[in-house]
């Protein structure tokens, strides 16, 4: 017996107190890690699900200026909204993109033939390349005009492109942000 007493090593108290530093400050430094990945994560939430939003233009509806696959990032938080801002909307479950054509308050016509009047004067809009017309349906009748918090949002490419004349007015309730920049899909 006394072979065995003579190989084991006899612990010290210093040695338990070392042993229990270490493992408290493994405790310690799990919990910080944690703590900044709680907070980093809700920093990420507020960021991009209050603040921001991100989200794929899924057609050429916005061509030449927007594509099918680029990314919009989108600021949720905008309250003042003007012509010719792209904004990002929903309409029945399902996400669309256009550009502010009219204003609470305007009135808005599209004649048979073609073309676009706001308030009664005929507009030009240099850096739309599709002739506008009416689509045939009976949910807009011409002229509109625009109630409170009401906008008439189009589409770049007017033919053919889901927006303001099919739906009509759309609420601002239903606008989900404004266009603030996009990354190119052929840039990714």
């Amino acid at each position: 017996m006394a072979k065995k007493e003579k190989g084991k090593k006899a612990v010290l108290p210093l040695d338990v107190i070392r042993k229990r530093r270490g493992y408290y400050r493994q405790i310690s430094d799990i919990t910080s890690f944690l703590t900044h990945l709680a907070l980093m994560a809700a920093l990420v939430y507020v960021m991009f699900f209050v603040i921001f939003g991100i989200a794929p233009m899924k057609n050429d509806d916005m061509k030449p200026k927007l594509s099918a696959g680029d990314l919009m990032l989108y600021y949720r938080l905008e309250n003042k909204i003007f012509p010719s801002d792209v904004l990002v909307y929903q309409v029945e479950g399902k996400q669309y993109v256009g550009r502010v054509i009219g204003q609470p308050g305007d009135v808005i016509e599209i004649p048979e033939e073609g073309g676009l009047k706001i308030n009664g004067n005929t507009q030009v809009e240099d850096s739309i390349f599709f002739e506008t017309k009416p689509y045939e349906n009976e949910t807009v009748k011409y002229p509109i005009t625009l109630g409170t918090d009401e906008y008439f949002l189009m589409a770049d490419m007017r033919s053919g492109a889901k927006d303001s004349r099919a739906f009509g007015a759309i609420h601002k309730k239903q606008i989900k942000g404004k266009v603030i920049t996009i990354l190119r899909r052929s840039s990714l």
